[in-house]
């Protein structure tokens, strides 16, 4: 039986025109500081961004954007509150700063009811701070959310790049379209991506970017944000 839940998903999508899902299969490799600085740059550039955060075991993106008491209102749905510029929507707003003891299908399923019952409006970008990993969760989403184009983080380490490498021919083999590779904490002048024909650039390790967690107008000013707004330039 096909739940009625997941076709909702494209009528509450059908204001958003493009939807950018950051995704990465190793943790610790800044995938929710990509994410959510992203949509910061958007919504500084005077786009209508949104940002939800699907990291149901470890949200962190109101963390980093310091979105401590913005929350949700109800009417036909759930209204995301408008933070720094940002339509954000996360499950940190039901765990009440806990852990969420979520596994397996248990995980697809919040998830599907967090789309499902979320009305974005019209926004320029939603950017998706994907679930970690290559689970079900991840293959659920990019199922779900059908127009998602994924933005793939990796670092230099060489499991991250065969990881990458691994995962990339997968979602390749499922037709998800991939709108290009960021390479995080890099320590090389020279990315080993660059003949790579969907590498959009490398970031720098930048300890500027942990002194200004919560504090946009800070995370602005830093060379992180200086990085990623050129490989963001790629949306202009």
């Amino acid at each position: 039986m096909i739940d009625p839940r997941s076709s909702v998903i494209e009528k509450r999508l059908a204001g958003v025109k493009r939807i950018v899902a950051v995704t990465g299969w190793k943790g610790g490799i800044g995938k929710s500081s990509i994410a959510s600085v992203l949509a910061l740059l958007l919504a500084h550039k005077g786009h209508r961004a949104a940002l939800l955060d699907l990291d149901f075991t470890g949200a962190s993106d109101h963390i980093i954007l310091g979105i401590n008491d913005a929350h949700y209102t109800e009417e036909t749905g759930l209204n995301p509150p408008l933070a720094h510029g940002i339509t954000f929507m996360s499950m940190s707003f039901f765990s009440q700063g806990r852990a969420v003891p979520l596994r397996g299908s248990d995980v697809s399923q919040a998830a599907l009811e967090l789309l499902a019952v979320t009305q974005w409006g019209e926004q320029d970008f939603l950017v998706v701070d994907m679930p970690p990993g290559i689970g079900d969760a991840s293959l659920d989403m990019v199922r779900w959310i059908k127009r998602a184009e994924l933005l793939a983080v990796t670092t230099p380490a060489v499991l991250s790049v065969e990881t990458l490498k691994r995962s990339l021919a997968l979602f390749e083999r499922l037709n998800v379209p991939l709108l290009g590779i960021i390479e995080n904490l890099s320590t090389a002048a020279h990315s080993p991506f660059v003949s790579h024909a969907k590498f959009l650039g490398s970031i720098q390790r930048d300890p500027s970017l942990e002194a200004a967690t919560g504090h946009p107008e800070q995370i602005l000013r830093t060379r992180f944000a200086e990085e990623l707004g050129k490989v963001a330039a790629v949306f202009d």
